[in-house]
């Protein structure tokens, strides 16, 4: 964990079957999703200007998914700092371990999807950015 970098964390662009009626995108553990998911959520009626995340993980993998609209997430490694912006529901944003990850500019009936590889844990999340720094650069 300590030793992530932004550049552990990659965009992946998924499976996409087009048909006359609609596109479809299905994702397999191990596959398309480079982890076994153990949970999915999303976040969704993100009012104007509000920011999600603020957080890093110390061991849960997670990818996200513009569902529907758009949104950046800044991904933060305690030494470089990177933004990556999502808006097509054929792409992946995966973020490793040890990464703090702040998500803002969402746009109106944006929908953030959440594949995550392990259930809920509150002992997982570090929460106090300064924490997160002098952690990371010990």
């Amino acid at each position: 964990m300590k030793d992530s970098t932004i550049y552990n964390c990659n965009v992946f662009e998924l499976p996409k079957i087009h048909n006359q009626s609609g596109n479809i995108t299905a994702l397999n553990n191990l596959l398309d999703v480079p982890f076994e998911v153990k949970r999915v959520y999303y976040l969704y009626d993100i009012p104007g200007g509000e920011t999600r995340g603020g957080h890093a993980h110390y061991d849960l993998h997670q990818f996200l998914i513009a569902a529907s609209g758009s949104f950046d997430v800044i991904l933060d490694d305690g030494k470089n700092k990177k933004i990556v912006h999502l808006d097509r529901p054929y792409f992946g944003l995966e973020i490793v371990p040890g990464i703090w990850r702040e998500l803002l500019n969402f746009s109106s009936g944006a929908i953030c999807l959440v594949l995550a590889s392990h259930k809920y844990e509150e002992k997982d999340y570090i929460r106090n950015y300064n924490s997160f720094f002098e952690m990371k650069n010990k």
